[in-house]
C-alpha cells in the first residue's frame, strides 16, 4: 500500500474502493510478510467490521480524512477489548476495559485499525530486539534491525502494510525507527497529544505520534489524534494548529539552525553527507543556514539514562502479580509473589533499566545521580532556548549511522544507547 492517506481518501469519496477492500489489502499484505514480525496481533474481524462502519459513514456523511484508512497502533496503547501485551510477558494476556485517547480519537475519524504493532519492551530499546514476541526485521534488509522503540509501526509502514501507525517517543523511539526504515516519524511536544491509556515508561519525557510515508500524512494523522484531554494532567489546553495548511507555507526566510554537534566524532560520513545535502536544497528555496551551537548535547545520554529508569522504576512498580498481569505460579509468600512474577514477566532489559532507576533513586545517591541529572537537563533545555532566539528550527542527522545488523549490538547496552545520540536531548529539553 504506497498510496499516501489524501491519495487513498479520494479514491474513497470517489467510490473507486472501499474501506473494506483497503483493509483487506492491508490485512492480506502482513499475512504475506508475517516474516518481518511488524505485528503482534492483527485483528482480522474488528478491522473488517470497522471498515464497514467506514464505508458507511463515507456514503452519508462528509467524513474525516482519516475515514477507511486502514492502520495499526503501537501495542503501547490500551485497545477496549483486544489484548495489550506492550511486546511483555507481563501484559502477554491483558485486554484492557477501555481505549486510550489516542485510540478513540482515531476511531472517531473512522480509521480502521488492523492490529497491534510490535516494539521493544515496555519501549525500552533502540532495535527492537527486546520484544517478548520476538524482533522486527527491517523491511529493506531483513538482515537489519527497523530501530525502535516503534519498530514495528515503522517496519509495518516501510512495508506498505499501512499507510501510518501509531507510536511513542521517549527519547527518540518515533525518530530513529523512522530514520532507519526511511519513513517519516513526528515527535510532538510534549502534551500536545493525550498519553491517558498509553502504558507509561517515563512520564516526563513519554510522547505520542505518527509514523507516515510522508510529512502530510503525519500532519493529517497529529490533526486527529492531537487536543487536550481533561484525562491527563498534563496535556495542553490549546487549540489544534492547521498542520497540513503550515506545510505549503514557503521556505523562504526560514532560519535553520545548523548544530555543529550533532555532525562531529562518531557520525557516518555517509549520513552526514546526505544530511548537508539536504540542508543545501532547503538553502536553494530560500531557507537561511545558522550555526548554532547545543553546547550540553553530549551530556544527554548519560543524563536521559538516569532520569528515564528512574521514572520507570516507578511506572512499573505497578505491576506485581496482584492486579493484573503475569501472576507466578503458586507463590509461597507475598515476597515469593512479587520477587518471582517480576523476574519472569520482565525481560532482560526491562530488569537493567528498573535496577539503574531504583539505584539512582536509593538514599545516598538521590543527590549523586538524579538531582544532577535534572540540573544537567536544565541546562540542555536553556541551550535549545538559546538556540530558538536566533533560529526557528533546529536540523541535523536523526541517527548517527544507518540500521545495524540484528544482533550487531545487542550484547553492548551501552553501544546500543548511543544510538539515540541525536533524539534524547530533545525529549530532555
Amino acid at each position: 500500500m504506497s498510496s499516501s492517506i489524501t491519495q487513498l481518501a479520494q479514491t474513497l469519496r470517489e467510490r473507486r474502493t472501499s474501506a473494506v477492500e483497503l483493509t483487506r489489502q492491508a490485512i492480506a499484505r502482513a499475512k504475506k510478510l508475517a516474516g518481518l514480525n511488524a505485528l503482534i496481533t492483527l485483528d482480522e474481524a474488528g478491522a473488517l467490521a470497522a471498515a464497514e462502519r467506514a464505508d458507511a459513514a463515507l456514503a452519508t456523511n462528509p467524513a474525516s480524512v482519516l475515514a477507511g484508512i486502514p492502520f495499526a497502533h503501537k501495542d503501547i496503547f490500551c485497545t477496549n477489548g483486544l489484548r495489550t501485551t506492550c511486546a511483555s510477558r507481563m501484559l502477554d494476556n491483558f485486554v484492557p476495559p477501555y481505549d486510550a485517547t489516542v485510540v478513540a480519537k482515531l476511531g472517531d475519524a473512522q480509521a480502521v485499525s488492523i492490529g497491534k504493532a510490535n516494539m521493544d519492551e515496555f519501549a525500552m530499546g533502540s532495535s527492537n530486539e527486546n520484544s517478548f514476541h520476538g524482533a522486527v526485521k527491517n523491511p529493506w534488509d531483513t538482515t537489519r534491525v527497523p530501530g525502535g522503540s516503534s519498530g514495528g509501526s515503522a517496519a509495518a509502514v516501510a512495508a506498505g502494510i499501512v499507510p501510518f501507525a501509531t507510536g511513542t517517543d521517549t527519547g527518540g523511539s518515533i525518530r530513529q525507527p523512522a530514520a532507519f526504515c526511511g519513513v517519516t516519524g513526528l515527535k510532538p511536544t510534549y502534551g500536545r497529544v493525550s498519553r491517558f491509556g498509553m502504558i507509561a515508561f517515563a512520564s516526563s519525557l513519554d510522547t505520542a505520534s505518527v509514523l507516515a510515508r510522508s510529512a502530510e500524512d503525519c500532519a493529517q494523522v497529529l490533526a486527529a489524534m492531537a487536543g487536550h484531554d481533561a484525562r491527563d494532567a498534563t496535556s495542553a489546553n490549546r487549540l489544534v494548529d492547521d498542520y497540513v495548511g503550515a506545510l505549503a507555507k514557503p521556505l523562504a526566510g526560514l532560519r535553520i539552525g545548523v548544530a555543529r554537534e550533532y555532525f562531529g566524532v562518531g557520525i557516518d560520513a555517509g549520513v552526514g553527507a546526505v544530511v548537508q545535502a539536504a540542508l543545501a536544497e532547503y538553502a536553494k528555496l530560500g531557507a537561511t543556514l545558522v550555526d548554532v551551537s547545543l553546547t550540553n548535547a553530549a551530556l544527554a545520554i548519560p543524563a536521559y539514562y538516569v532520569i528515564a529508569p528512574a521514572e520507570a522504576s516507578s511506572n512499573l512498580a505497578r505491576f506485581d502479580g496482584v492486579r493484573y498481569g503475569h501472576r507466578c505460579a503458586d507463590p509461597k509468600s507475598l515476597e515469593d509473589l512479587y520477587t518471582r512474577t517480576r523476574a519472569e514477566g520482565f525481560g532482560a532489559e526491562v530488569k537493567r533499566r528498573i535496577l539503574v532507576g531504583t539505584y539512582a533513586l536509593s538514599a545516598g545517591y538521590y543527590d549523586a545521580y538524579y538531582l544532577r541529572a535534572q540540573r544537567v537537563r536544565r541546562l540542555i533545555a536553556n541551550d535549545f532556548n538559546e538556540a530558538f532566539k536566533t533560529v526557528d528550527v533546529i536540523a541535523g542527522p536523526t541517527t548517527p549511522s544507518v540500521a545495524f545488523k540484528l544482533g550487531e549490538k545487542s550484547s553492548d547496552p551501552l553501544a546500543m544507547y548511543a544510538a539515540d545520540v541525536n533524539t534524547v536531548a530533545v525529549n530532555l529539553a
